[in-house]
């Protein structure tokens, strides 16, 4: 297994899309703090009934900030996901990747094992990016930069989490696609747009906001604690958000891997 998880982060780093991805990661999360941290306010913006920003305290202008590219990080990290599966079958290479280690079980998990481990790489460059511009942003315009910081630095964790969690759904996404080109268009258009138009439309009906918090993106939100678009609008808890991303995760990658397992290889 160990050989088997060596050989995935082999395949990965030794291509040039490694180094790409990290400064794409770090260049949307550095640009995106800095834009929240200059437009940051503890008075809000507009009526939050109608969809304004409210008043936020110290802390939460922070954790909004840190975590403000956090879609963007996903949308790279699903992309990944899609392209650690979708290349190989492109390429042709998955029926060496099978012929060298016979248990298609240990191939699979080595894929999950691997991409959990290049999400967390890539949140810490996100992390890198957001926190640098965005505490001296906050810095130079006088405000607290780490006020709260162990709820801070809960939220820097879970940014690594939710990276890799995106990167097995973008995994799942890219066995259920065969083509590579379609699964990537169709995995980021349903991630970037689809769903998030889709919990938007939800959200403004009364039995339809319950239903929304547990889509991905929602789910994403809470597990950062991050300000979810409404003032009233429901959301999960850290924890329960946690969860709900993880079944995702577990539900794309699980019946990707189980199709792989059965799947005739050509």
């Amino acid at each position: 297994m160990v050989a088997t998880i060596s050989s995935e982060f082999r395949k990965f780093f030794t291509t040039r899309l490694w180094w790409g991805m990290a400064i794409g990661t770090f260049v949307a999360a550095a640009a995106f703090a800095g834009l929240f941290g200059a437009l940051a306010s503890r008075t809000g913006l507009g009526d939050p009934a109608q969809g304004g920003i409210p008043p936020m305290s110290d802390h939460q202008i922070a954790v909004n900030v840190y975590s403000s590219g956090v879609s963007v990080g996903y949308l790279l990290t699903l992309a990944i996901g899609v392209l650690t599966i979708g290349s190989e079958y492109r390429h042709k290479t998955m029926t060496s990747t099978f012929l060298a280690t016979p248990r298609r079980v240990t191939v699979m998990w080595a894929k999950v094992i691997s991409l959990l481990g290049i999400g967390g790489l890539y949140g810490v460059v996100f992390i890198i990016g957001s926190v640098a511009v965005g505490a001296t942003v906050l810095s130079v315009r006088g405000m607290p930069a780490f006020a709260g910081a162990g709820s801070i630095v809960r939220t820097l964790v879970l940014i690594l989490l939710v990276l890799g969690l995106w990167a097995l759904i973008g995994l799942g996404a890219g066995i259920l696609i065969p083509n590579q080109v379609a699964a990537l268009l169709i995995a980021i258009g349903v991630a970037w747009i689809v769903e998030p138009i889709a919990g938007a439309l939800l959200s403004t009906q009364s039995w339809g906001a319950g239903v929304a918090q547990f889509l991905p993106s929602r789910a994403t939100t809470a597990v950062l604690q991050s300000y979810n678009g409404g003032g009233e609008a429901e959301q999960l808890s850290w924890w329960a958000g946690a969860l709900v991303l993880a079944a995702y995760a577990a539900l794309m990658a699980g019946i990707g891997s189980a199709l792989t397992v059965r799947r005739d290889i050509s």
